[in-house]
């Protein structure tokens, strides 16, 4: 906190001078010693040196200093970055107007369960309303804003009875995910029932499902007491039974001793709760397993549908009786299969709808059609089939072009009706309702508003080529008058794993980045499941490189069409995309201008050393295998800082509660690159005391997370800032453009 102070005391003494040079401001609270303390390790006989092993400890009061003279630095600089309090001001508008948006959407015994996001909220609540076309019936079952008006405490997950008289929920602090257990009366909103602890995990996520009777849940349930070593708290999940009314330590054991340490598990009942089902997950790389069973069955009576190899990865319950799977054996973008509940092994599995040009991405079962959602390389295609006899219908859903359908909700087990949320770069979410017997898709009251317009812009969707010749596809957002002559400030954003998509979605905070000239950019790289399983594994283990070349190749043919240049290109990645970012800096720090990188993994040689580190051993690989080894050391960020390097003005951000990827990954590599960089550009270490790995965070976090990164974009590729009409009169409409 000392530092903190000290930052602001001086900046509130040079407020005077305007304008204040970011350099000069941060100059005056410098950066903390980080001494080299080698710890060798060695691998398969290759020894590596680790100069900032002791930046892990944060038990260490040494380490804790030193991250707050860090983040009193980067702040010294980011609040003197000019007009960053316009950029504040602007996106705190645009983020806080518009109209409410829903997610989630469930109908459970007639109701309709939503969570609500209300711009000026700093959290989403949970709601309930009688269908989607009446607004006016909407009743606030849980909103953690009440509960919490510091805005950190968050929503996990949401689960209703089947017959919708009550709805469990966790909830969790501060960005943490470690989220427990509560029990609400839907018709009164009243909390009822024990509190089970420690349902929820930033490692393995959590679950529950009701009985039909409402008298008792299955959960995940993380280890307590001394069942394991508390390092293991995040681990060997298992499925436990909660009678209600009772104490948690009498709950029954029913799935999980012999899973995998890694094991994610989801459990889920059918709608006429019959049955119950456990999806399990070996960690994040990509392989599942099922279980059923019956509802009435004895506790540990299940029966296990599919094993990792057999490639059934997503499960929906039908209301025919049956279970329907995708599988990608032998059909890398995905066929759907359905297997009766009666007799639920893989053996029962029959096709219904056979692998296509399309990854499938989910699908929804209601009483005669399916309805299947493909990506066509990031784009959306919902297409319809005959359960009986898996015949393809004549028409698609009805979607935007170049957009997204995030859900398809069935509306009643008796009903083909459906509900779908449809985004686009260009046009705010819409629920639509679909009825299959018009083929026709009517917007219904939850469609969601914005201050902004995106009239003026346009989508380009190109191919570019990468390293291996492989295409790849880019999404270019910029306004129609841009002219391609390589002066434009661009922004290109990746993610590249876990075969999770990147697809179009709307952001009125782009408008700010567009209104300066600025042009925004997502490339689909491999490592994601836009084209299906083998994009993904293409980009997976043995073959990340792949993702890097990808990415550089979409940088360098941004360049050669002149949408911008070196000197005006900026990238930004979260997460695994933050590993991407740590070596898109790496392999080439002369390509890029700017770099924000958010909560990044940088040191692929201790990444399994951390709780959910482990989960990501299907997707990176070990240390202990030795191919995979030399593939992760070879890209691995923190290993390919070069010293003397020129490294472009960096931005690392990291929230101190992340249970996703350790903070000390960002503080290791913010060292290391501090210490070997030779230009005069910054390299920032942006700590958030009360935050996570974004999960859960509140929409002042949001806010000023985005000024931060487009006030540092904006200086560091020269761009000037042109007013808005707004700023020089009250009556003008900000934003809008």
């Amino acid at each position: 906190m000392f530092f903190q102070t000290l930052a602001a005391a001086i900046l509130a003494a040079t407020a005077a001078a305007t304008p204040v040079d970011p350099a000069a401001a941060a100059a005056k609270v410098p950066l903390p010693d980080s001494p080299k303390k080698p710890v060798v390790d060695e691998y398969h006989g290759t020894k590596v040196t680790d100069d900032y092993r002791w930046l892990e400890n944060w038990d260490d009061p040494t380490v804790k200093t030193w991250s707050e003279q860090q983040n009193a630095h980067a702040r010294a600089y980011l609040e003197a970055l000019p007009h960053r309090q316009e950029i504040h001001d602007r996106l705190e508008q645009i983020l806080k107007s518009g109209s409410d948006s829903y997610g989630g959407l469930m109908f459970r015994g007639g109701i309709l369960f939503a969570q609500k996001h209300e711009p000026k909220k700093q959290q989403p609540y949970l709601v309930t309303l009688k269908s989607a076309d009446d607004k006016k019936s909407e009743k606030t079952l849980l909103d953690p804003n009440v509960i919490d008006p510091t805005g950190h405490t968050a929503i996990d997950f949401w689960v209703p009875s089947i017959d919708g008289k009550f709805v469990a929920v966790s909830l969790s602090k501060n960005g943490s995910e470690s989220g427990d257990l509560h029990l609400y009366e839907v018709a009164s909103g009243k909390e009822v029932g024990e509190v089970i602890p420690h349902v929820n995990n930033g490692t393995a996520g959590g679950s529950m499902a009701f009985t039909p009777d409402d008298k008792g849940f299955w959960y995940t349930r993380y280890p307590r007491g001394t069942e394991h070593a508390a390092a293991d708290a995040g681990f060997y999940q298992q499925v436990y039974f909660h009678k209600i009314g009772t104490k948690t330590e009498d709950d029954v054991y029913e799935l999980g001793k012999d899973l995998p340490k890694i094991a994610e598990i989801v459990v889920a009942t059918t709608l006429d709760g019959k049955y119950v089902g456990a999806e399990v997950k070996n960690g994040d790389g990509g392989e599942v397993e099922y279980f059923v069973k019956p509802t009435d069955a004895p506790a540990g009576k299940w029966t296990q549908v599919s094993s990792f190899a057999d490639r059934l990865v997503a499960m929906s319950f039908g209301v025919d009786g049956n279970a329907y799977f995708l599988s990608r054996k032998d059909a890398p973008r995905g066929k759907i299969v359905r297997i009766p509940l009666a007799t639920p092994t893989i053996d029962k599995a029959t096709v219904i709808v056979p692998e296509s040009d399309g990854g499938i991405e989910g699908f929804t079962a209601t009483k005669s059609k399916l309805y299947v959602s493909d990506l066509v390389g990031g784009p959306s295609r919902v297409r319809v089939f005959d359960l009986a006899t898996g015949k393809q219908e004549k028409k698609d859903l009805p979607i935007l072009e170049v957009s997204a359908v995030r859900d398809v909700v069935r509306v009643a087990a008796d009903s083909d009706r459906v509900l779908f949320d449809n985004v686009s770069y260009l046009k705010p979410a819409t629920w639509f309702s679909y009825d299959p017997k018009t083929a026709k898709a009517t917007k219904t009251a939850l469609f969601q508003t914005s201050i902004v317009n995106y009239d003026d812009a346009e989508i380009v969707r190109e191919m570019v080529t990468s390293k291996d010749g492989t295409k790849v596809p880019v999404n270019i957002l910029k306004k129609k008058s841009t002219k391609l002559d390589g002066t434009n400030p661009l922004i290109l954003y990746a993610y590249g794993g876990y075969g999770v998509s990147q697809t179009p979605g709307f952001s009125g905070g782009l408008r700010v980045w567009l209104d300066e000239g600025g042009i925004w950019v997502v490339a689909n790289i491999r490592g994601g499941g836009e084209f299906g399983d083998q994009w993904h594994l293409d980009g997976n283990l043995l073959k990340k490189q792949n993702d890097y070349d990808d990415f550089y190749a979409c940088a360098e043919w941004l360049i050669a069409q002149k949408y911008t240049s070196r000197e005006k290109l900026a990238i930004l990645g979260g997460s695994n995309g933050g590993l991407l970012m740590g070596a898109a800096l790496t392999q080439h720090p002369e390509e890029y201008r700017a770099v924000v990188s958010q909560v990044g993994v940088y040191d692929m040689l201790r990444v399994e050393t951390t709780p959910n580190g482990l989960f990501n051993v299907t997707e990176y690989g070990s240390v202990k295998d030795p191919e995979q080894f030399k593939a992760m050391y070879a890209y691995s960020p923190l290993h390919r800082v070069q010293d003397g390097a020129k490294y472009p003005s960096i931005m690392l951000m990291t929230g101190a509660n992340d249970p996703r990827v350790e903070p000390w990954h960002s503080r290791k590599f913010a060292a290391r690159l501090q210490a070997a960089n030779k230009s005069a550009n910054p390299i920032l270490l942006r700590t958030e005391s009360d935050s996570g790995h974004g999960i859960g965070a509140s929409i002042d976090q949001i806010i000023g997370e985005r000024t931060d990164m487009f006030a540092f974009y904006l200086h560091e590729l020269g761009v000037t800032w042109t007013p808005l009409p707004a700023e020089k009169g009250a009556a003008a409409k900000p934003s809008v453009r």
